[in-house]
């Protein structure tokens, strides 16, 4: 792994990893920060954004590590613990590790979210989905 240094990233010039149809809406992301790919460690950031949707449904999934979410656009839900919890520009999330949780926007346009987890890369995040 190479040394530990300041690093920038311009988010907006770094394409989508993966998209993916989930019951909540079709979902894009892009990990911005991780020791797998940046000279960085101890935190993996990156951003997730959710079409609109007339499903309104969750995508569960647990994982060992404590999340934050962080909406940048757009209206939602998240589902943590079997709670539900409205989410606006400017909502703060944060998720205990093993709790189940997932998102789904509710809104007419756009729900973007900037995610953290306090592990070096996100290799080290395994997800559980339900049974």
């Amino acid at each position: 792994m190479s040394p530990v240094k300041p690093t920038i990233i311009h988010e907006p010039a770094q394409p989508f990893e993966q998209t993916i149809d989930l019951p909540g809406g079709r979902t894009h992301w892009k990990t911005l920060l991780s020791a797998d790919r940046t000279p960085t460690n101890a935190m993996t950031v990156g951003i997730t954004e959710i079409e609109p949707s007339e499903a309104k449904q969750f995508f569960l999934h647990q994982h060992a590590q404590p999340e934050v979410y962080h909406i940048l656009a757009g209206h939602g839900v998240v589902q943590i613990s079997g709670e539900e919890y409205t989410l606006q520009p400017g909502s703060l999330v944060f998720i205990p590790g093993d709790a189940p949780h997932g998102l789904c926007n509710t809104g007419s346009e756009l729900l973007r979210l900037l995610y953290v987890f306090a592990v070096d890369s996100l290799d080290q995040v395994v997800y559980k989905l339900p049974e």
